[in-house]
């Protein structure tokens, strides 16, 4: 693993905006940035794509163990109303996307190590499936990229259709920075690429229509499939949210991405998954107590690398600020990530579509990815 210096595209902000990446920079920073690659080998390739098969099938033992265990449940923070829910959902597994970005630490030498799974609202979509892909295609043609991401989508899309009806809304909120818009029209692109016809939607446009006992949208119109860039753990803390407990009794919806995702993208499920699989290469040892020795400690809900802090010999080195932690916290042992370049650590984001590793996007910070870490694209070489 390499990291490249490089000099940019003269025209890279017309050509990223082309593909849709509008959010190409923050207010201090680029967010965007073909100033450096990292060159990978197919060996080192292979050792992520394997860890991120390997941890899909982790998390499927976790959420079975999860769900059969009430006291196992009640650790996630999750509303009590909403346990058989998950549970239920979990048992008949309706149609889901079911994609995600497993964030990792990689050195190039070791096994890729666990952070956590992005499974219910991963962002940095677009710029992983088709940014980079296009960056590459003109910089590096002779090389190749770890990314089969977009025709994963469509193939996924194209696998539900079947039992999807006519129509599909696709939610997100009304973002400044139009991150979420982006990554909500993408998936619109995919799903309408895969012969779906889409809907955009805000989720503050959502209502209730209190006679048909159905959610609908800014027209009336019935929304009986619903693709929403929009945490659960939101949406079950919500004023409606007894009207949601009505909708999911009915089961005449359909979520995408369904309510047990809340489980596998809950942080609680670290130490459910140390505790089943003590000493597994690819995870960190995790607990709900404060460990002996240096560790990072992570809200149960939080996005972003928000309330994170990086303990080492008993003091704080780093830490965020944000707006959780009431829940509760976990605490992850250490991972030291190789510093690239100063000040510049790079975290994996390996991405996997219904069990199949598909492609990686590489997010650039500091000691804590936060939201203002940069996305830098790859390619192997060798």
């Amino acid at each position: 693993m390499i990291r490249d210096t490089l000099t940019p595209r003269a025209d890279w902000q017309a050509k990223v905006e082309a593909s849709g990446l509008v959010w190409h920079a923050g207010a201090d920073r680029l967010y965007w940035d073909e100033s450096v690659c990292y060159r990978f080998t197919g060996a080192e390739i292979d050792r992520i794509e394997a860890a991120t098969t390997e941890l899909y099938r982790l998390f499927l033992a976790a959420g079975e163990a999860v769900v059969g265990d009430p006291a196992l449940l009640a650790r996630f923070a999750i509303p009590p109303a909403f346990h058989d829910p998950i549970r239920e959902a979990w048992e008949a597994e309706p149609p889901a996307l079911n994609f995600g970005r497993f964030d990792l630490g990689f050195d190039g030498q070791d096994a890729p190590k666990l952070f956590e799974f992005n499974c219910d609202t991963p962002t940095s979509l677009l710029e992983a499936a088709v940014v980079q892909w296009e960056w590459k295609t003109e910089c590096f043609p002779a090389l190749d990229q770890f990314n089969s991401l977009h025709e994963a989508l469509v193939a996924r899309w194209r696998a539900l259709a079947p039992a999807l009806p006519a129509t599909l809304h696709v939610a997100h909120v009304a973002d400044l920075s139009g991150e979420d818009a982006i990554t909500a029209a993408y998936l619109r692109d995919t799903a309408e690429a895969a012969g779906i016809a889409t809907l955009p939607l805000l989720m503050e446009d959502i209502g209730w229509h209190h006679d048909d006992h159905c959610f609908v949208d800014a027209s009336a119109m019935r929304i009986e499939a619903l693709f929403k860039l929009y945490p659960w753990e939101w949406l079950v803390r919500e004023g409606f949210a007894p009207h949601l407990l009505d909708n999911l009794a009915r089961g005449d919806l359909f979520w995408i991405e369904p309510i047990w995702k809340m489980i596998w993208s809950n942080k609680a499920i670290l130490p459910v998954l140390w505790d089943l699989f003590p000493g597994h290469p690819n995870l960190l040892p995790a607990s709900f107590t404060i460990p002996i020795g240096d560790a990072v400690a992570k809200p149960l809900l939080s996005r972003e690398g928000a309330n994170v802090s990086i303990r080492r010999a008993d003091a704080i080195i780093a830490q965020t600020a944000g707006d959780y932690g009431d829940e509760g916290y976990v605490y992850q042992s250490l991972y030291r990530l190789p510093e690239m370049a100063p000040g510049c650590f790079p975290v994996l984001g390996s991405w996997i579509v219904d069990g199949a590793a598909v492609g990686l996007g590489i997010r650039e910070g500091g000691l804590i990815t936060s939201n203002t870490a940069r996305f830098v694209p790859h390619v192997i070489d060798g």
